[in-house]
């Protein structure tokens, strides 16, 4: 299936004390957009002003002033379930227990939409008792990005913005 979207939304928080903080990946691709200026963007590209966990209320706005289908938005958020690094695309597919997705599923009263999930789980350490050891998301997602971490998400945005603009298929990377 093609990804053709007409608004790209970033979801975060508003406010200074969540800025560039990893909840806030979808503002930051937002940004990374508008300051690349890349020409194959033919969309209307969005940050939410609300809420995480009502990012519902400003999809459903946007695409009533706009006239967009559902089928026709890329949500952009951070998931704390991908190793930072990495990033899926996804069409129809539950919110996995992102707060601020499930509040668009209600809204619109689908899943069918576009969704761009970036990952921000700091990457596995191993313990001294040879455990790995998996952070809760509770312990990162408002801690603000590291200088390194945030070189590592441009590479990111880098990638998933030449598979949204060039390719026709859902991947994992």
């Amino acid at each position: 299936m093609e990804i053709k979207p007409t608004i790209i939304i970033g979801l975060g928080n508003p406010g200074k004390e969540y800025q560039n903080t990893y909840h806030n990946a979808g503002f930051l691709f937002t940004d990374y957009l508008n300051t690349h200026q890349i020409s194959d963007i033919q969309c209307q590209i969005l940050k939410s002003d609300v809420y995480m966990n009502e990012s519902g209320k400003f999809v459903s706005k946007a695409l009533k002033k706009s006239g967009a289908k559902p089928e026709g938005i890329l949500i952009v958020h951070d998931d704390s379930d991908i190793e930072l690094g990495k990033y899926k695309i996804a069409f129809a597919r539950g919110s996995a227990g992102h707060n601020g997705v499930e509040s668009i599923i209600k809204s619109l009263k689908t899943k069918k939409f576009w969704r761009l999930r970036i990952g921000i789980r700091p990457i596995r350490v191993v313990s001294s008792k040879k455990k790995v050891v998996r952070k809760k998301a509770i312990e990162f997602v408002l801690k603000k990005i590291s200088k390194k971490d945030r070189g590592i998400l441009e590479k990111v945005f880098e990638k998933a913005v030449k598979e949204i603009f060039t390719t026709k298929t859902t991947q994992y990377h």
